[in-house]
């Protein structure tokens, strides 16, 4: 399993990231921070819910 080149990642902080996860969950966010496991730090995050209300879930970790 490879790892995430931080020098990648870095490019992105304090900008707006749209992720699709497992489970069909699709959040947007602000990446305030991640680590080599590629952990992400993601801030004023909102769970976009297909066909339903979006979520506000304030500051997560994926």
């Amino acid at each position: 399993m490879s790892k995430a080149h931080p020098s990648k990642l870095k490019k992105f902080m304090g900008k707006k990231l749209s992720l699709k996860l497992n489970g069909g969950r699709h959040v947007q966010g602000i990446l305030q921070g991640f680590d080599l496991f590629m952990n992400l730090v993601i801030d004023e995050c909102v769970e976009m819910a297909t066909g339903g209300p979006q979520n506000n879930i304030g500051m997560v970790v994926i």
